[in-house]
């Protein structure tokens, strides 16, 4: 027996299929009425318009869920913690037209997308920071983790290039791992004086 919530279902489905595929703005909500086997108007019943399909799409397949990041930590190993972040974080990305596809082409046209891309980018900074502080030795400063998370969020979600896309997996290990050795020995430098001014917990207005 179909219920509503099967419904509901197999439509967000058949829109994450279709928008990704197609775009926003090419996808007729009757091809995702037939991809999704369910009548145009119990469609709208859910989903008064497609623009209310999409931030529903993206507001409830865009969350990461719960993350363990204890499991991603080895001690005293921050490069390898930060790959292991990133593993996961590809596993998740892999899975979903959303995260892959979609918010990228439409974060410009759908500012409520854009907003929750940032919303996501904040999630995922703090599974960085999180899994950072505990695999490195001895203590951080709060403005150096922050830095280290936003340099490494940056590499792990940004928008993949043409050339980038060509990339070989060893290639893209290699990169990320020469990457993470980068950013692991700017945190395991010597404090500069101006950072020991700020007390290490602020970064001073620009």
């Amino acid at each position: 027996m179909t219920t509503g919530a099967d419904a509901r279902q197999r439509i967000l489905d058949a829109a994450e299929r279709l928008f990704a595929a197609h775009g926003f703005d090419a996808t007729a909500t009757s091809k995702i009425a037939t991809l999704a086997d369910v009548p145009k108007g119990l469609l709208f019943y859910y989903f008064p318009t497609k623009s209310e399909l999409l931030r529903t799409l993206v507001g409830e397949r865009l969350d990461l869920g719960p993350i363990d990041a204890d499991a991603l930590v080895e001690k005293n190993n921050p490069v390898r913690s930060l790959l292991n972040v990133t593993s996961k974080l590809y596993e998740i990305q892999r899975a979903s037209d959303v995260l892959r596809i979609i918010i990228w082409r439409e974060q410009h046209t759908h500012p409520e997308i854009g907003a929750k891309l940032a919303q996501h980018r904040l999630q995922v900074q703090s599974v960085i920071e999180r899994v950072l502080r505990a695999s490195m030795i001895g203590p951080i400063t709060t403005v150096r983790l922050r830095a280290a998370a936003q340099a490494w969020l940056a590499i792990v979600t940004a928008r993949p290039t043409a050339a980038r896309s060509q990339e070989s997996p060893h290639e893209v290990t290699v990169r990320l791992a020469a990457l993470a050795e980068l950013i692991c020995d700017g945190l395991r430098a010597q404090e500069p004086q101006s950072t020991a001014e700020w007390g290490g917990s602020a970064v001073p207005n620009p």
